[in-house]
């Protein structure tokens, strides 16, 4: 029979599986993993160092898969992770002092809204521009990757959302958005886990449990993507935005 430690384990590779899905076709899934490691008895920044060795594998095996099917703006995707880069190692350096709560809620309310916003145009939302980028978009465009990325150096759960509504400036399908979402997170990633591992805020053994789940729900959710195409992902990202838009606001 298990003991009670082993049963955590257990878990915590299931629901890694289920986070790695939810992650790789929407966002979101870190505020099921991050819960877990606390309740293992993580104080909070070692379960957020912890979660940042999981998600990393998991981007990892999400990368390869999008690139298997053919649907990699390998370009594109460099580019906007150089802002997302340098957000990303302010928002962790300031991730153990800073409370995170207010902005919690603000993101809540950014979910409710950007929900509603891609239920009324979803389709003008997300449109490939023939012309190329104006210098003022290019500009806006790197703002929010480094918005973006100082969140997801901060807090990881919920960058996703902020990642597809930052697609909705550059014009590339669902399908091509999560591809250079899931790429976007693995670079600035190896930057944050650096500066956790460099504070001795990781649990290598707990994360790689939860890596290997994340890996392989990431690999599950590329094809789920790929295959769904815009629609599924579309109604997907609807749903988790509204369920963890609620937990953050009630939870």
């Amino acid at each position: 029979m298990l003991d009670s430690y082993s049963f955590q384990l257990a878990a915590l590779l299931v629901i890694g599986v289920l986070a790695g899905f939810i992650n790789t076709v929407a966002g979101g899934g870190s505020f099921l993993t991050l819960p877990l490691l606390i309740f293992m008895g993580l104080p909070g920044a070692v379960a957020n160092g912890t979660n940042r060795l999981g998600i990393f594998l998991q981007s990892i095996a999400g990368v390869s898969k999008f690139h298997s099917h053919g649907v990699f703006p390998w370009r594109f995707a460099m580019i906007v992770s150089v802002p997302a880069v340098v957000g990303a190692l302010l928002g962790a350096h300031w991730a153990v002092g800073m409370g995170d709560e207010a902005f919690r809620r603000w993101l809540a309310i950014f979910m409710v809204v950007m929900t509603f916003v891609s239920l009324y145009k979803p389709k003008e939302a997300f449109t490939v521009s023939d012309q190329g980028y104006s210098f003022l978009r290019w500009v806006a465009i790197l703002a929010a990757f480094f918005c973006i990325g100082l969140y997801g150096g901060f807090i990881q759960a919920g960058v996703g959302f902020l990642l597809l509504a930052g697609m909705a400036l550059t014009g590339h399908d669902l399908v091509r958005g999560n591809a250079i979402k899931v790429f976007v997170v693995m670079i600035f990633t190896i930057f944050a886990l650096g500066i956790f591992i460099s504070n001795g805020k990781v649990d290598y053994g707990l994360g790689i449990v939860l890596g290997l789940g994340n890996a392989l729900g990431a690999r599950l959710g590329a094809n789920a993507s790929v295959k769904g195409g815009n629609v599924f992902i579309r109604r997907f990202v609807t749903v988790m935005m509204l369920v963890f838009a609620v937990k953050l606001l009630w939870g």
